[in-house]
């Protein structure tokens, strides 16, 4: 199975993760939970940050360092969020439409020192993208209103 098959259901995390982005207003994008370090909007951005970092920085090595461009002042709508969002992820899913399922197994040596199966890395980077989509649900919830349920 290719991996673009094998990770077709990312779309539908993404699509998950827009409409919960959509729940929140631009003026709570600054809005900090009790006993987190990150305004919301943040938490959406971070989503970049590390999808970018991953694949640009640890696997293809077209960055020189971890992405940190991806910052609240720059980004301060929900738009602007999504778009950037949007145009990290059609990268990754440019890079994954190219793979084969044998590419799953290459092995990646990142920046850091540490070595990890290609396949490990999207599963890692998706779960990270499904882990934060659920805090910011739950952040809605303190909020009062709904979020994902899906």
């Amino acid at each position: 199975m290719k991996p673009s098959e094998m990770f077709s259901h990312w779309k539908r995390v993404r699509n998950g993760l827009f409409y919960t982005i959509d729940l929140f207003n631009d003026d709570e994008l600054h809005y900090i939970p009790e006993g987190t370090s990150w305004p919301v909007g943040r938490t959406m951005l971070h989503i970049a940050d590390t999808e970018d970092g991953w694949f640009r920085y640890a696997v293809k090595k077209e960055l020189e360092e971890w992405p940190s461009q991806y910052i609240l002042e720059n980004y301060p709508t929900r738009v602007a969020i999504k778009e950037v969002l949007t145009e990290v992820h059609e990268r990754t899913e440019e890079f994954i439409d190219a793979l084969e399922e044998s590419d799953l197994t290459r092995i990646i040596n990142a920046p850091w020192g540490e070595e990890f199966p290609l396949g490990w890395i999207f599963w890692h980077v998706l779960e990270h993208e499904i882990h934060h989509r659920g805090e910011l649900s739950l952040i809605l919830g303190l909020l009062g209103r709904e979020g994902l349920d899906v």
